[in-house]
Formats: structure tokens, sequence, C-alpha cells
């Protein structure tokens, strides 16, 4: 879709060093050449060079007219989601990413897209039938190049459905329903911790926390006020990268500052975390965080050595004593790439139980509910294999002995910064008594622990 008022605007803005979007078809073939979606193969110094390694899904798309940017895009599930930002001042030189406010609107307004046709996408006719009607709900989603509601799946999918404006002008346009009943409020803190561990000592592990807050406000009135606290334990490490939904009305500038990208010194915003909104008629993501936590919740050991047929492993897990010990599901997966079906397998788990996958090239060590009480569990075992066939994993990283087990787990009830909503402290400016529900979550996601006997790939080397 395309908005002729904001290409105006960004010309406006930009006087000669204005680069205009190309026509469909030669901006779809400059953005499949930019996220090396075609033509791989090739180095072109351009794209390829060392010193354009990118870190974020904002990237620079090379046109006839020159450099278009910043693109917004990202490569999910057999699908695209891209667009063009309009960045509101010069583009020389270019400003830093966390001023331009288009990117956060263009990337929920993309996440928005991605949530309400992701899960369509293994049936292909319901699949084509979304994509069709997305042109009907950008229309009310973001109708003159603004995203007022960015949550897609709230929206009506016929003209018919669409709602008038509404009377009362006090109403946000991203209230677009209303309310009747009891106000009850439901927030959910879910964070996912990435892991990546070595068991190496020239090279150091790392893990990164990200957090969302999730909400759903029942509430009546056109334009109701909320507000909502994070709470931290006492020397807690603080929240950072904090990016606010736009219903938030006022945050403290200081909160919105403190990156993670700088070390932590005593200027770091420690809180109060408050964010008064008004809230949509739907569910919404109120913030989203990062967090330096010192340690990461299980530490690991994995030794892979190649004994001429065989292979002999063995995996140490550990909790740490800080982590509550009850998990939904904990499991530990140690994949065998390149290499034929498992032929035999002899074992011994010191905890947990150790099932072996369909197509015999997956080992599944379901620990449980609990760790035990030392809160270690071992692993050890002898592995041999079969003929390869085409059917079984192919890694070109993994080759050889590098090679890793990668954990899934969470833990309901508990997030690794410690962070949590006071259901006394959500303040509701509306009569009657509401009904707050508060949870919280701990989940894993890429969260890996490389064989210490072979080379990994590095997220971090020191010279």
């Amino acid at each position: 879709r395309r908005y002729p008022t904001v290409e105006l605007r960004a010309e406006t803005f930009n006087g000669s060093t204005h680069v205009p979007i190309p026509s469909d078809s030669a901006f779809l073939k400059a953005l499949l050449f930019e996220l090396r979606l075609v033509d791989d193969h090739v180095f072109v110094e351009q794209r390829d060079t060392c010193t354009r390694i990118n870190h974020s899904s904002v990237c620079s798309v090379a046109t006839a007219a020159g450099e278009l940017w910043p693109v917004l895009a990202f490569h999910k599930s057999g699908l695209i989601y891209a667009c063009v930002p309009l960045v509101e001042g010069t583009l020389e030189p270019r400003p830093p990413l966390l001023t331009v406010s288009g990117l956060s609107q263009g990337l929920a307004l993309l996440l928005g897209i991605m949530d309400y046709i992701s899960p369509s996408r293994k049936n292909e006719a319901e699949l084509n039938a979304k994509v069709g009607q997305l042109r009907n709900l950008l229309i009310q989603a973001c109708p003159l190049g603004t995203p007022l509601n960015t949550n897609i799946r709230s929206l009506n999918s016929s003209f018919d459905d669409i709602q008038e404006m509404p009377a009362d002008k006090d109403q946000p346009a991203w209230r677009s329903g209303t309310y009747k009943g009891k106000p009850q409020v439901n927030v959910c803190i879910t964070e996912k911790v990435k892991c990546m561990q070595y068991d190496q000592r020239d090279v150091v592990d790392t893990w990164q926390v990200y957090g969302a807050v999730n909400c759903k406000c029942d509430i009546e009135g056109s334009a109701p006020n909320v507000t909502l606290s994070l709470t931290l334990p006492t020397n807690a490490p603080p929240l950072q990268d904090i990016v606010v939904h736009h219903c938030v009305t006022s945050v403290d500038p200081a909160m919105l500052v403190s990156t993670s990208a700088e070390p932590l010194h005593d200027s770091v915003y420690n809180g109060p975390y408050k964010f008064p909104f008004i809230p949509p008629s739907d569910s919404f993501s109120l913030c989203y965080y990062t967090s330096q936590v010192p340690v990461p919740p299980i530490l690991g050991c994995y030794q892979l050595v190649e004994e001429g047929s065989q292979i002999k492993i063995t995996v140490n897990l550990k909790l740490h004593e800080s982590i509550k010990n009850s998990f939904e599901y904990c499991e530990a997966r140690i994949p065998f790439f390149n290499r034929g079906p498992i032929a035999q397998l002899e074992y011994k788990v010191s905890y947990g139980q150790l099932d072996l996958s369909r197509e015999k090239s997956l080992l599944v060590w379901v620990i449980g509910q609990k760790f035990p009480k030392s809160l270690e569990v071992s692993l050890t075992g002898t592995v041999s294999f079969g003929t390869a066939g085409k059917e079984h994993p192919t890694d070109y990283v993994c080759t050889g002995n590098t090679a890793y087990v990668k954990l899934y787990f969470r833990i309901p009830d508990f997030t690794l910064t410690g962070c949590y909503v006071d259901q006394h402290s959500v303040q509701l400016f509306v009569p009657g008594k509401p009904k707050i529900t508060a949870s919280r979550e701990l989940i894993s996601s890429d969260y890996y622990i490389w064989n210490s006997k072979a080379p990994a790939p590095m997220v971090y080397k020191p010279l």
C-alpha cells in the first residue's frame, strides 16, 4: 500500500536528498537482493562487506535513484514484512534509529500484520483469503499513513462492518469499541531469555533478557485513564531499552533513554516504572524492555567426542539457586547433523528420561517440572549411526564435532529480572471496584550450549 501524502511529506522534509520509492516490482527486486534472498551465493561488496553488518531489521535498499533509507524489513516463516517509515527531518547525516518515531510505529504495524497472518500460513487458501482482506483492514488500521490501531486481528474485514467515527470527541482513535460490564484488567509479563554458552576459557558466554508487558483492559467509557507500575526487587538490575505503546500518555524521559548499549552506571534509571495510558479495546503490548541480569537460569556443559565410528556425549546442567524450581516443562534437545540415523544408543541419565525422535536424529532429554535437590542433572551416552539419507538434518555450521544442546523451558509465575506488577498499584479512574489479574512467566528462546570440545560460532571473542 502506498500513501501519496506520506511520500509528499518525505519529499518536503528531504529536499535534494529525497529518494523516491520505485515501482512495486523494482522495490521488491531490490529488497530481495538486500535481504540475501536472491543471489546469496554471489559476493557483492556493497551488500556483503564486513563493514555493513546489520544489527537490526532496518536496512538501506539500493534503487536506481539512490539509497532508500530507512527500510524496515524482516523475513518470517516464508513471508517478508516490510515498510518504509517517514523520517521527519533531514537524512544527511542519518539520524540515530531511536530518534525516528516512524520506525517503532512501522514495526508495531508489521508485527500486527504478522500476528494476523501467521496462524494461517500452513493453509494456502486461508492465507490467500487473509492477504486479500489486508487492504480493507489497512484502511482502518492506517488510513492516511499513520498507524492508529496496530492490532489487526481486532479489526473488521468487511467495509459493511466499519464503524462510523465515534460521536464522543474525547475518544481516542485506538479505542474502536465500547465495553459494558464490570471493569477488569489482565496483565501478563513475559520474559524470554536467549543464551550462548561455550564452557571455554577464551570465549565469553552471553545471555540476554527481553520482556513484554501484555494487557487487556475491559473498562467502560470513551477514554478511561489507567496507571500501571512495574516493580523490581531491591538491588535488581534496572530495565533498559524500554519501548512503550502509543497509547501511553506520559513517561519519565530518563526511562526511555536508559540503554543496554552503554555500561551500567549511576545515572541509569531505576524506576519507579509508571505507565499512565488510555487502553485500546483489545489486548496490546504496553511496553517492551531488556535487562542485564547477572547469571543465566541454567548453566550447562556439553562435550561431544568422536571415537572411531562412535561418538561419546556428556551433558551437565545446573539450575542456579536463585531460580524458581518449578517448570511447566523443561527439556534438552540434542540434534545430530550431517550423520545417518542413530543405530545404537547406550546412555545413563541421573534424572528425567531420554527419548529418541521418530526420524532417529534427535535425542530429547525430558527433565520435567523440577530439578532434583542438588539442582544438577547429567547425561552420558555413546551413539553410533547408520547410513545417512536425504531426510536426515544437515547444517553448514554444525559440521564435524561442532554441535549444540538446545534447552526449552517455561517457568510460570517467575521473571529473571524479578519484575512484577503490584496489583494494588494499578489505578483505574472509573466507578466500581475493578478486578485486577496479574501473571508472569519466563520462557527460553534460542538457548544454546555448544560442544566445548570443538570450535563454535562466536557471539563475542576478545581480541
